[in-house]
């Protein structure tokens, strides 16, 4: 029903290349190039200024854009809520999750969601925290799983589930035979740290600065992902906080070792994220099936 003119410029705008909104959307360039047209003859405006072979919104595309965006929404919703009338599970849930949420945590929640919901499409982002908030704001995912929040007055926060950060090194770490460090010790140590942004850093910098410690770190390199954290920690004398559900399988092979830091506890929640007033049941069912799941650490 949804006019596919107007989800084909959705893609393209938000691509910015031909040849990669075809090949998303199974159709062929020409096909793109078509409909677009098609679009700026309705509207009596150009909606691309090309460049060769880059592309980009005029002030009209932009216009358009942003009607588009509450479009495809509302045929979403539209569509979740029908279905749920007559009881169809069926549709695209689009979540957002940080990147500890997304490699631990939904791995163990997704396969037995899609067995008991078959004809529900799940499409997964994974970004840190703050842009998958901003993702929300835009309307380009129904629902986030974050390690932090912003407090955004437009977004609506409910906690799922609780997690700790703990110090950790390789069992090769000569620290490794060390049970516990102070707290002024740890900033002398080879610290490989999270990207700005990262829900984990800031849970982190918040933690110390409760106790009266700046977070000045001896920083060797800061990674953009846990895996990347966890290959450096195998191969160095570095330590890094990380999540204990990220390492569960190091520490039960004993690759990894915790390091206690006397007089610093961090925990936190993992939080379910939504635009206030939202009503999307495919995200609620979502959310029902992964509370109602028994994470065992």
């Amino acid at each position: 029903m949804f006019d596919f003119r107007l989800r084909v410029f959705h893609t393209v705008a938000k691509r910015l290349n031909f040849t990669k909104a075809a090949k998303e959307l199974y159709i062929s360039q020409p096909a793109v190039t078509k409909h677009i047209k098609e679009l700026e003859a309705h509207f009596k405006n150009k909606l691309f200024e090309r460049n060769g072979t880059r592309i980009k919104l005029t002030d009209a595309g932009t216009k358009l854009l942003g009607y588009t965006v509450e479009l495809l929404e509302l045929y979403r919703r539209m569509e979740a809520d029908l279905n749920a009338m007559r009881e169809a599970n069926v549709g695209t849930l689009r979540i957002g999750a940080s990147t500890t949420i997304a490699n631990y945590i939904l791995p163990v929640v997704l396969p037995s969601f899609k067995q008991e919901f078959p004809d529900i499409t799940v499409e997964l982002v994974i970004d840190n925290t703050e842009h998958i908030e901003q993702l929300l704001v835009k309307k380009e995912i129904d629902l986030g799983i974050t390690e932090g929040f912003t407090k955004s007055s437009v977004l609506h926060y409910d906690t799922f589930l609780k997690d700790e950060i703990v110090l950790v090194a390789s069992t090769a770490n000569p620290l490794a035979e060390v049970s516990s460090v102070e707290i002024q010790e740890l900033l002398q140590l080879p610290m490989l740290v999270r990207e700005q942004g990262s829900g984990t850093l800031d849970v982190i910098n918040h933690a110390l600065n409760k106790v009266a410690i700046k977070p000045e770190f001896t920083t060797v390199m800061q990674l953009s992902s846990t895996e990347s954290i966890k290959l450096y920690l195998r191969n160095s004398d570095c330590v890094a906080f990380l999540s204990i559900y990220a390492v569960l399988n190091e520490l039960k092979d004993h690759t990894f070792t915790v390091i206690d830091v006397e007089g610093l506890h961090i925990e936190r929640n993992f939080y379910w994220v939504q635009s206030q007033g939202a009503h999307n049941y495919l995200a609620k069912l979502f959310i029902e099936k992964a509370s109602s799941y028994n994470f065992k650490l």
